[in-house]
């Protein structure tokens, strides 16, 4: 389980990130139904540009471990698309899918070892790096939910920062948010979708709730980054293009004991 708090704020007055997609707007724009081949390339294009290996040399030097010019950052593997739950899953809708497509992940390493995921999304001015998060959160479930059913879809839960992975009518826990929200032996799908239909049917986009903005609302316009309380919200981009406008967010996320293999 990793907990994430938006160092955004600190990384951008200390200068040590500039804006990757300055032209991007604010406002989220669809993204596709799934990641095909010309579409990783696209990401994997946006994730190796020199402007990306700049910004991620100060990503990595931001803390003083390794200089810019030490850094010598490089991306490795192909990005990986990024699910999270779907609200018309949620809203159940007829064929709605449990997760949708909301960023390419590629996986950045630096000259000392230091990780960070490169979050890609499609944006009014094409595909772009829109955020950069420490660790390898994207990585290592996508290897935990293969492992544990193979050809399986991995998505993550915004909203209480839980990983699963499902298939058929199985949806199977990968960290300790999800155990203690499904159990260690995970859940059907009927049953998983009626917990969250629950939780957040009355949160939806269009609704009551998202328009006034209550405790966070499901507003168009995203935060700096996925956090514990994130909402779901109509649009794509994992929270990153609200801030596009702003600069890189940095996304710090520590990870706790006790997570499932």
């Amino acid at each position: 389980m990793t907990l994430r708090a938006s160092a955004a704020a600190a990384a951008l007055a200390a200068g040590t990130l500039l804006a990757l997609a300055p032209q991007a707007v604010a406002a989220p724009v669809p993204q596709p139904p799934s990641a095909t081949a010309e579409i990783k390339a696209a990401a994997a294009r946006a994730a190796t540009a020199p402007d990306t290996l700049a910004t991620l040399s100060r990503f990595f030097a931001r803390e003083g471990r390794v200089s810019p010019a030490a850094a010598q950052p490089r991306v490795e593997g192909e990005a990986i698309p990024v699910h999270h739950l779907s609200p018309d899953f949620v809203a159940g809708r007829a064929g709605a899918p449990v997760a949708r497509l909301e960023f390419l992940a590629s996986k950045a390493v630096s000259s000392d070892g230091q990780q960070a995921a490169l979050w890609t999304a499609r944006t009014e001015t094409g595909w772009q790096v829109v955020n950069i998060a420490t660790g390898d959160d994207e990585f290592r479930y996508a290897q935990l939910g293969a492992a544990k059913l193979p050809g399986g879809t991995v998505f993550r839960e915004p909203q209480i920062d839980a990983w699963y992975v499902a298939a058929g009518s199985r949806v199977l826990p990968l960290d300790e948010d999800a155990v203690r929200a499904v159990g260690a032996g995970g859940t059907t799908l009927g049953a998983y979708r009626a917990r969250v239909a629950t939780a957040y049917g009355d949160k939806l986009p269009g609704s009551p709730y998202a328009e006034r903005g209550a405790a966070g609302g499901y507003a168009e316009a995203r935060s700096t980054g996925p956090s514990a309380g994130a909402p779901l919200v109509a649009g794509a981009g994992a929270g990153a293009l609200a801030v596009v406008a702003l600069g890189v967010a940095a996304v710090r996320r520590s990870r706790r004991a006790g997570a499932p293999a």
